[in-house]
């Protein structure tokens, strides 16, 4: 075996090697993660703190976002073609679609860049200015402190600001319907009621909450692992970015393959 063909085998296997451990770290992570979640003590402060920023400070883009996808919703039914029944389709594909699946996953793909990145950008800080060693120096856990607060906060509210995307989404559609294309306001409320379906409404709540969960982890632990200064920060927040967001879709998709 020729020097090129060692080295290729060695830069692999190393890629490998480093791919794994960061797996391992990313799961320990994770269950540790979980089990301080379960064990007192809990900082109230930081949660309530927490919910505030991510939810509160949230809602005018969720609900931005919430009425324009159900704008969109009915342009594209309403501009791709005639329908049959066209008043009584529309109000089911805005329902089914926005309660099931849009609203869960848009929503928590805006959060991930509004929250996850910031999230991680501050961990990440205060990781590269010494302060988490400073908290571990002052007999403080930084995962009681920092993690917990923060995931339990987003398990909080991920579900309550899809509930309100939801509801908000609904409404852009009803505007949209009523006032641009002139669908009879008694009939698309009758029809909206009629096929909202409390399983799928729960379905997506679950995605909501795993979203959260998913988004959170991922952020605390590149922020909490955060290296090389002001650089290992920007590396930090587009990774939790980037694997928050592919993680996200896998998840959607597992959960409805196993509701489906």
């Amino acid at each position: 075996m020729s020097s090129f063909d060692i080295d290729s085998v060695r830069i692999i296997g190393r890629c490998f090697m480093n791919f794994l451990l960061r797996i391992g770290n990313a799961f320990v992570f994770f269950i540790q993660s979980l089990y301080h979640c379960f064990i007192p003590p809990y900082y109230f402060s930081n949660v309530v703190r927490q919910i505030i920023e991510i939810g509160f400070f949230s809602l005018p883009i969720v609900g931005l976002t919430g009425v324009f996808i159900g704008a969109v919703i009915v342009l594209q039914s309403s501009l791709s073609g005639i329908l049959i029944n066209q008043e009584q389709v529309v109000p089911k594909l805005v329902t089914i679609t926005i309660i099931k699946e849009l609203g869960p996953v848009l929503i928590s793909l805006i959060m991930v860049g509004k929250v996850g990145s910031s999230i991680a950008a501050e961990i990440g800080t205060m990781r590269i200015t010494e302060q988490i060693d400073a908290l571990t120096t002052l007999d403080i856990n930084p995962f009681k402190y920092l993690i917990v607060p923060r995931i339990l906060a987003s398990v909080i509210v991920f579900p309550i600001l899809t509930v309100c995307a939801d509801l908000i989404g609904i409404f852009g559609g009803y505007v949209t319907a009523v006032f641009e294309f002139n669908h009879n306001l008694n009939i698309y409320i009758k029809y909206t009621a009629q096929f909202f379906n409390m399983y799928d409404f729960i379905v997506g709540l679950m995605k909501a909450t795993a979203f959260g969960a998913i988004i959170s982890v991922s952020s605390c632990y590149y922020g909490y692992h955060c290296r090389e200064g002001a650089r290992g920060v920007g590396i930090a927040t587009t990774s939790t970015v980037v694997i928050s967001s592919i993680l996200i879709i896998l998840a959607n998709y597992l959960i409805t393959l196993i509701h489906a």
